[in-house]
């Protein structure tokens, strides 16, 4: 049950084509750009992860066919990346997958397929961190007893590769013994719910009950739903999430009658470029899969018809998100992680709140002369400080605002952010961080230049009472990463969000080797906090000799 929905064999694509099942388990073996796109538009692939490494592996096909004699024709392969990430435009993860497999293209084919495989396995992982932590979520909020849960379209293996996002969680309800049962909407027009997701749960022996789209309300009404868990296609900066039509009227009928809305999905399906929910592209597909079905016209012909494919929920209307690094929202504080920080003050005044802590961390001797930087998250954007200014002299005016997707300057300052910005945006793009501080304290960059390696390691401490402070999953012990210093700055923060992807259990605390630490938070101050922590801790190792000290059994 836990295999792998898509695999790559032979320069294939080998994946299970959705359109036959309920009543057959077809293989799809797919070769070409075209039969990508093909399959992508048609749905016999579907699910944002599992479309997103699906376009990934496209991108694959497409430089093996374009290589010729040894030569890879790179206008071509990025002609046929655009081509794949337009088939569904929806879905962030589809243009995600594409432009993340694309970035290897320098590397050549080999590079191609290593990064598409990893998005494989790393797909698996990810699934399964965000169902259990929306399971633990469901189980805090809905009590310690047997949950009757809705669920709306498919969410399970079909739609990821392996586990799921939604159902993923309803598996692991069901293996603790906390379901009770599973309403599971049929979802109009393509009944993904009947066909696939009714199959999952019989597949996972899941107790369940189909029922039509327009039923869901009133088993709500009828306290028949302890909560509704969906997945998503796209979350914008303001919280807004887009997924399979029929999930906004489901949110508004949870609202009304008290009920937790969860949200589960990738971190890569966060797409904070887009500002709000209000501005996503829905795709409308074909009337056919209204006015009919299998064949059978249902509707006189020539009617007119409304067919989206997805709608959009606003923020207000969520409970929480989860994603594999946890709940990164809920009603109270639904844009937060998702773009619009707490602090929705002016640059100016981040600016005025930056200038003072520089000002304060220079006269400790941790950012000399030009040298550190600070930076607030505002929204998609982030403000940051200039480069090339004193931190001891460094006042409001004395920064920069970055989109937080590409690092590059979007005020008219003319002002340069400082070189580490792609370092505080990797953070960003990576964790619900509303502020980072990169400093260099004595003692921790000795630490870090004496633990470096040629690749990412990690050093360990152990027993000390400051880990308590650094953020760590464990009060008593904390590995942080130490990262190799690059003269290429942006190939640090590219290093930075490669394994805060890949990590999503590391802490808000890291070493770059001879280019001091960086740290982050839900503030600014909890940002700085971390750093004052982490020194102190340096300092203490430094003079016992001792990264790790026993502690008792308490």
């Amino acid at each position: 049950m836990d295999q792998s929905s898509i695999t790559w064999a032979d320069g294939a694509l080998v994946t299970i084509d959705q359109r036959a099942l309920p009543h057959e388990v077809r293989e799809l073996r797919i070769t070409t750009v075209d039969e990508v796109i093909d399959a992508i538009k048609t749905l016999a692939v579907r699910g944002a992860p599992a479309i997103g490494v699906c376009g990934a592996f496209g991108v694959v096909i497409a430089a093996r066919a374009a290589t010729a004699n040894g030569v890879l024709d790179t206008a071509r392969v990025e002609a046929e990346a655009a081509r794949i990430a337009d088939a569904r435009p929806t879905a962030v993860n589809l243009a995600w997958g594409v432009q993340r497999t694309l970035a290897k293209l320098p590397g050549g084919v080999s590079a191609l397929e290593a990064e598409a495989l990893e998005l494989l396995a790393e797909d698996g992982r990810v699934n399964l961190a965000a169902a259990t932590a929306a399971a633990d979520l469901i189980q805090r909020l809905c009590g310690d007893r047997p949950l009757r849960l809705l669920t709306h379209c498919n969410t399970g293996r079909l739609a990821t590769t392996a586990w799921g996002t939604a159902i993923g969680a309803l598996r692991v309800l069901h293996e603790r013994g906390a379901l009770a049962e599973v309403i599971v909407d049929e979802t109009r027009p393509l009944l993904q719910g009947a066909r696939l997701t009714a199959w999952e749960m019989a597949e996972a022996g899941i107790r369940h009950r189909l029922t039509i789209d327009s039923a869901a309300a009133w088993a709500m009404a009828t306290e028949q739903v302890d909560a509704v868990v969906v997945g998503a296609d796209r979350i914008t900066a303001d919280g807004a999430v887009a997924n399979k039509i029929g999930t906004y009227m489901l949110a508004i009928a949870a609202a009304h009658h008290g009920i937790p809305f969860i949200v589960v999905a990738p971190e890569s399906t966060r797409d904070i470029s887009t500002a709000h929910g209000s501005d996503i592209v829905v795709e409308q597909r074909a009337a056919a899969e209204v006015t009919g079905f299998g064949g059978v016209t249902t509707a006189p012909e020539g009617t007119a018809t409304f067919n989206p494919a997805f709608d959009v929920t606003p923020a207000e209307l969520v409970t929480a998100v989860v994603t594999e690094f946890g709940v990164l929202e809920d009603a109270a504080a639904a844009r937060t992680s998702a773009g619009t920080t707490t602090a929705t003050a002016s640059a100016s005044t981040a600016g005025a709140e930056i200038a003072e802590i520089a000002r304060g961390l220079y006269a400790s001797g941790w950012m000399p002369g030009t040298a550190g930087n600070i930076s607030v998250r505002q929204g998609d954007t982030a403000v940051i400080t200039a480069s090339g200014l004193s931190k001891g002299e460094l006042t409001a005016a004395d920064t920069v605002t970055v989109a937080v997707v590409d690092s590059k300057p979007v005020d008219a300052s003319g002002r340069k952010p400082s070189a580490e910005t792609t370092i505080h945006t990797a953070v960003y793009r990576t964790r619900g961080a509303d502020a980072v501080v990169h400093v260099h304290p004595p003692h921790a960059t000795a630490v870090a230049i004496k633990t470096a390696g040629s690749g990412v390691t990690t050093t360990r401490f152990a027993g000390y009472e400051l880990i308590k402070g650094l953020g760590s999953a464990r009060p008593d012990l904390i590995d942080i990463p130490v990262f190799p210093n690059h003269a290429d700055v942006p190939q640090i923060g590219a290093d930075i969000e490669k394994y805060l992807t890949e990590h999503p259990e590391a802490p808000p605390v890291l070493f770059i080797a001879g280019h001091g630490i960086t740290t982050w938070g839900a503030s600014l101050a909890q940002a700085r906090d971390r750093a004052e922590c982490l020194e102190a801790m340096c300092e203490l190792t430094t003079l016992t000799g001792q990264r790790e000290i026993a502690v008792g059994d308490n």
